[in-house]
């Protein structure tokens, strides 16, 4: 055990939980109206827990058990066999099962964006364990556990395709089937919650891109700084798109830039350098803003949150620029992103048909208007209903 890289680990996986909790239940929640964001936080901190507990009796096994190019096996189902001497590499192997954890944990999280305002609570949990499962967990095993896709090249340093796009197309897919909110009309409740949820979310992800090299190193310092400059250059970029298409830069928006450098330098963090990351976030900030407009206008999908524009957009961005910048090669890049998104379109499609058919998906149309904080868990946030 290397007692330098167990430490680093063990902070960047704190900070990894950090944004998710509180990070990212902040961010949506204030981007809600004030009636739903109680929904929103029950939401995420309720699918931390489910998917903590998935984790631990399949979901690790599935995705760094011993098994094929296709599927962990089951070895390692309730951590078997591993206790507080065992090691993975010079880690010992219940950090890295916990690390691992939150990105297990982020990663159904942030398809909630797709869906506040009017899914049912029963469905959440349900289809976010499921999905994790089924889906997130086989991808994981082909890129970072030894599969078939990490065989062939694919580079991922740290989520582009395994948490980004595969959160991305699952959030398009429940938002077409759920459809459209009846009143879109209304801004976000409270932008300060927004730009602390997105704050939160900036730090953690340093645990985010500087752990995944699982060492305290030179890559992992490297990963630590072209995440900060991809974020601050999206972010930058993000608001003076919108200066001059709208002639006012809007905090919300410049935030929400953040997090599309964020998303954008994930899978390319432990190859790029300084220079490579102010360009993709440059980009980042522009091309994942024309994709909010895409989606909603042009597939008029209610992605409420914009989760397939910013994440989903910006890790598939992101996974194209490492090859773009000569870090691996083109066919392995866009083999792997094909492969996950012909897989991620058809699992989520089958998880949400069967959860839906068993279990009720949509609240009605009264209870939409009186909000979801009081209809599906009896609690107000605030003593209003706006």
């Amino acid at each position: 055990m290397n007692a330098a890289d167990t430490a680093w680990i063990l902070v960047a996986t704190a900070l990894v939980l950090f944004m998710t909790l509180p990070g990212l239940a902040l961010f949506y929640g204030g981007l809600v109206r004030a009636r739903n964001v109680l929904s929103v936080f029950m939401q995420c901190i309720s699918v931390a827990c489910l998917i903590s507990v998935l984790w631990l009796i399949l979901g690790y096994t599935i995705a760094f058990g011993h098994g094929g190019g296709w599927i962990g096996g089951l070895d390692k189902a309730f951590l078997s066999g591993i206790d507080a001497t065992t090691l993975r590499n010079n880690l010992p192997e219940v950090l890295f099962f916990a690390f691992q954890m939150t990105f297990a944990i982020i990663t159904p999280a942030l398809i909630i964006g797709a869906y506040v305002e009017r899914i049912r609570f029963g469905f959440v949990l349900a289809f976010s364990g499921l999905w994790m499962v089924l889906c997130y967990a086989p991808v994981a095993h082909w890129v970072w556990g030894g599969g078939w896709l990490a065989a062939l090249g694919v580079k991922d340093f740290a989520g582009g395709i395994v948490v980004h796009e595969t959160a991305g197309l699952s959030a398009l897919v429940v938002a077409w089937f759920l459809g459209p909110r009846r009143d879109r009309s209304k801004p976000p409740h409270n932008p300060g919650f927004v730009m602390l949820g997105a704050s939160m979310l900036w730090v953690g992800w340093f645990g985010f891109n500087g752990g995944s090299q699982l060492a305290a190193d030179g890559t992992a310092a490297m990963a630590v700084v072209v995440t900060h400059i991809s974020a601050a250059a999206a972010s930058l970029s993000w608001a003076g798109y919108e200066w001059i298409k709208h002639g006012k830069p809007s905090m919300v928006g410049l935030v929400t830039g953040t997090i599309a450098g964020l998303a954008s330098i994930t899978p390319a963090s432990g190859y790029v350098g300084p220079l490579e990351a102010l360009v993709i976030g440059l980009v980042a900030g522009v091309l994942c803003q024309e994709a909010c407009r895409v989606v909603k206008s042009v597939l008029k999908i209610d992605d409420t949150l914009d989760v397939m524009a910013v994440h989903g957009v910006g890790g598939i961005f992101g996974t194209i620029m490492i090859a773009v910048f000569g870090h691996g090669s083109w066919s392995a890049q866009l083999a792997g992103l094909g492969a996950v998104a012909l897989f991620t379109l058809a699992v989520t499609t089958i998880v949400a048909l069967a959860c839906r058919s068993v279990l009720p998906f949509r609240v009605d149309a009264e209870d939409e208007i009186t909000g979801l904080d009081y209809v599906s868990h009896g609690e107000r946030g605030y003593e209003l209903t706006s």
